[in-house]
């Protein structure tokens, strides 16, 4: 996307994103080889500073007179998924304006769009699909004030799930997988989880789903049980927990010894249930894809949650029967990985945009 003008950008490159009165961002400089290293990274709060106060304190740490990118975080806008429109290029965002207007959270006259298609043409056959990204006006209004403030050039507006889409195709593309469909979910406090699946590239599907509270602090148990090692992934309908009464209950076609034994594992009953709750929506997003892209089988997937990343690969491993390894990109960003975790977490998402290929990727 090319939110709301788009120059060739050299030097220093500061992505950043703008929500909550808070600034979150990363300051890098490309290399020879083609990588972008970290010179810094943080998040800054205003406050109750002022303007002027809290834009002296973002140029005293040379973040000043820099051309920027700003990504939107996933509560600044929706994205949503439609049929493409039968029109000529030249139409299309007026057309799915048109065909948005009843999705909209606000009115359609108070939203930026842009149009980005549904993952590879030449695989989809049939009808079409794209995706739309749609934020108030307001807020692609306050990233511009803020960039003139600070006396940076706002150049791009970008959004978390074509960033998130960067990172896990750069991964795939070094490990000699491109074409493979591979999914990643980045769990980052205070945030909705957000699950992107991409091949060649390209965004095939996402899903925004909200982390239990106290997930990520949790003691994590054993979970939902399966009885066997599957091939595949098990259909979400044979194990979805009922949270209707506030108790974990199962479907009938779950035997008395299927039942979590959170308790012999010191694990609270309320820790069990966020547990199996995050299970179930990860669960079901995979059954949806395996179900409708049948062509471009899962390769793998990746998770990122801070500091419990390991962790969180290693216990989703044993609930879904299948494969979850680390979203680890530091290797991609040389000086990333000496900063604070509780920094790396939040600036995570920013770093996909320093990937953003102009004129290949939407």
């Amino acid at each position: 996307m090319r939110w709301p003008w788009q120059r060739n950008i050299s030097g220093d490159q500061l992505v950043c994103s703008w929500s909550d009165q808070t600034l979150t961002y990363v300051l890098a400089r490309r290399q020879a080889d083609g990588s972008c290293a970290v010179l810094r990274l943080g998040v800054e709060r205003q406050g109750t500073d002022s303007r002027a106060t809290f834009v002296q304190r973002l140029q005293g740490l040379g973040l000043k007179g820099v051309d920027a990118i700003v990504m939107l975080t996933s509560s600044q806008y929706q994205f949503l998924q439609i049929d493409t429109p039968a029109v000529p290029p030249e139409e299309l965002r007026s057309a799915a304006r048109y065909q948005i207007r009843e999705m909209l959270q606000i009115h359609v006259d108070d939203v930026t769009i842009d149009v980005v298609r549904v993952g590879d043409a030449a695989r989809q056959g049939g009808t079409m699909h794209s995706f739309v990204v749609a934020a108030p006006n307001t807020v692609v209004r306050s990233v511009l004030d803020l960039g003139a403030a600070m006396d940076c050039p706002v150049s791009v507006i970008d959004v978390q799930e074509m960033a998130q889409r960067n990172l896990q195709s750069a991964l795939a593309q070094r490990d000699g997988q491109p074409e493979r469909a591979n999914a990643a979910l980045v769990l980052v406090p205070g945030q909705q989880a957000l699950l992107t699946i991409s091949a060649n590239d390209e965004l095939f599907y996402t899903r925004r789903f909200d982390v239990p509270e106290g997930f990520l602090t949790a003691v994590w148990g054993q979970g939902v049980a399966l009885a066997a090692p599957v091939d595949g992934f098990t259909p979400v309908e044979e194990y979805v927990p009922s949270y209707s009464t506030g108790a974990v209950t199962f479907d009938d076609g779950f035997g008395a010894e299927q039942v979590p034994q959170a308790a012999l594992n010191g694990v609270s009953r309320d820790d069990d249930e966020r547990a199996q709750r995050l299970v179930v929506e990860v669960q079901r997003s995979l059954d949806v894809w395996d179900r409708t892209w049948s062509s471009l089988p899962l390769s793998r997937l990746l998770v990122y949650a801070g500091d419990r990343t390991t962790e969180l690969a290693q216990w989703l491993t044993q609930q879904l029967g299948q494969p979850v390894s680390p979203f680890d990109v530091g290797a991609l960003f040389p000086g990333f990985e000496a900063a604070p975790v509780a920094q790396q977490a939040q600036c995570l998402p920013l770093l996909g945009v320093l990937l953003r290929t102009e004129g290949v990727k939407s």
